[in-house]
């Protein structure tokens, strides 16, 4: 299976038994296109098919990890619309979720939506003192599933209606005591960590540790694909993407 993993804004780089996957889309703050999340599905799969590689390592440049999705319409960066093609089969959550292969997401920034996902499904998610966290889909209208079956296993029904009902920012700190993240080091330290992080995991037996893993994400809830599915196709998501790309308030806030 080929390195490329279909986009210019994704990069695999292979250290020793590690993969690395960077998100770099600098000029549209690391947005995830249709091809991005399918890439992302990609590198997972380059992980687990390859026998050289151990484990992954997902991060971002600069002061972003991942932002989400793209809200903008620029998604057929390769001619194909990707996205239009798959549907939610683009999305990478459930690799991330059954891969055998431990997966370490570095987060080196600003992580929200489908980038905070990505973070949660992680066998270890570790973050830069720098990192601030956030689930804003129902300021977009969308019905996110996945958030309604992960978030709560990570930091409690209480605390998950709230960060995903107000969409509140939150920083690092916050993030690792609420269960959120494992870590927060040094942003200097980020890169350094996460790799110590998965040469660790990889000192653990592959086969056992496989059987843990599917144990523990056994304990997340159902994703309700089709509910999720018709509230992007709904005509308040189109107003709730329309809005942020303009700049503006959604239609049903009011103006006072």
């Amino acid at each position: 299976m080929s390195d490329d993993l279909g986009t210019p804004y994704l990069r695999f780089e292979r250290r020793g038994p590690i993969g690395w996957c960077t998100i770099d889309r600098p000029e549209a703050r690391n947005a995830l296109t249709a091809s991005m999340y399918f890439g992302i599905r990609k590198a997972v799969d380059l992980v687990n098919g390859d026998p050289k590689l151990g484990a992954l390592i997902i991060t971002g440049t600069g002061d972003v990890f991942a932002p989400g999705g793209e809200m903008g319409g620029r998604h057929d960066e390769g001619g194909i619309n990707v996205g239009a093609l798959l549907g939610m089969d683009v999305l990478p959550f459930t690799t991330l979720r059954n891969s055998a292969a431990p997966i370490v997401s570095a987060v080196n920034g600003l992580c929200q939506g489908g980038g905070l996902m990505t973070a949660l499904l992680s066998d270890v998610a570790v973050a830069s003192d720098r990192a601030t966290f956030r689930a804003p889909e129902l300021l977009r209208g969308v019905a996110d599933s996945w958030y309604a079956a992960v978030l709560p296993a990570h930091v409690g029904i209480a605390r998950a209606r709230e960060l995903v009902l107000t969409a509140r920012r939150i920083d690092a700190a916050e993030a690792e005591r609420i269960g959120m993240i494992a870590r927060v080091v040094p942003h200097e330290e980020l890169l350094e960590t996460a790799e110590q992080i998965a040469m660790q995991i990889l000192k653990t037996a592959p086969i056992a540790r496989a059987q843990w893993k599917r144990i523990v994400n056994g304990q997340y809830g159902w994703v309700d694909e089709p509910t999720m599915a018709a509230s992007i196709r709904a005509p308040e998501c189109a107003e709730g993407f329309k809005s942020f790309v303009e700049k503006r308030p959604p239609s049903w806030v009011t103006s006072d």
